[in-house]
């Protein structure tokens, strides 16, 4: 049985893949606010979902008990789910990945983004990630755009990645797609240190703005 469950394979016009996961990756919530700001502005479709119970360790994330109409109990699990939708006015579509960095065996979850994005034909990744940084709440939040890809480097006019250190899992995402030929950015927004515990829709903002202008999009982003 395999660890990744699709429901329905959607038809896609050159699709783009934007992957946020909450966790390490994620100060001040800037990187998953900024994606699901994107599903839903898009109204994304749910259409495939990673099993949570080989990829996570229950006690360090543990899954959450809810009421329904006040008297059903439901658990939520550790959710990593794919969502497709048409982006307004372009000629391709978007693959967002929504979830949550897992603890375990991350060569093994990688390659099930890498297998799903092979077979839907995507064309390139961009992963949003949000960092704590000497930076004011006062100003917009600044964003790094880097590849590992010199053609991109070259084309887009982004930095070349020259990080040394500790990786997340959208590292180890970018390796995989380094190694299968799939161009891969990653946009980085700076988060005041002082403030890591609120969200940050600045940062979110920052991100969403930043990708549009890397993709040649208009994301409407007043609300």
């Amino acid at each position: 049985m395999s660890e990744l469950n699709v429901t329905f394979r959607p038809q896609l016009r050159r699709p783009v893949l934007i992957a946020a996961f909450r966790g390490w990756n994620d100060g001040g919530q800037g990187a998953s606010l900024g994606a699901a700001y994107l599903a839903k502005q898009w109204e994304a479709t749910r259409f495939a979902e990673i099993e949570p119970e080989s990829f996570f360790d229950f006690q360090s994330v543990r899954p959450h008990v809810s009421l329904v109409e006040g008297e059903t109990r439901k658990v939520d699990w550790p959710d990593n789910a794919f969502f497709h939708a048409a982006i307004p006015g372009a000629d391709r579509d978007a693959i967002l990945l929504l979830g949550i960095e897992p603890n375990l065996r991350w060569r093994t979850f990688s390659g099930l983004v890498l297998e799903l994005a092979q077979d839907l034909g995507v064309e390139m990744l961009v992963t949003f990630g949000s960092l704590l940084a000497d930076v004011p709440h006062t100003r917009p939040a600044p964003v790094t755009a880097a590849t590992t890809d010199p053609a991109l480097v070259a084309e887009l006019g982004l930095d070349a990645s020259r990080y040394e250190g500790p990786t997340g899992i959208v590292g180890i995402v970018h390796d995989l797609c380094k190694s299968a030929d799939i161009p891969s950015v990653s946009l980085w927004a700076a988060v005041p240190h002082y403030v890591s515990l609120a969200p940050s829709p600045r940062a979110a903002l920052a991100l969403v703005r930043r990708f549009g202008e890397l993709m040649e999009l208009d994301v409407d982003v007043q609300e």
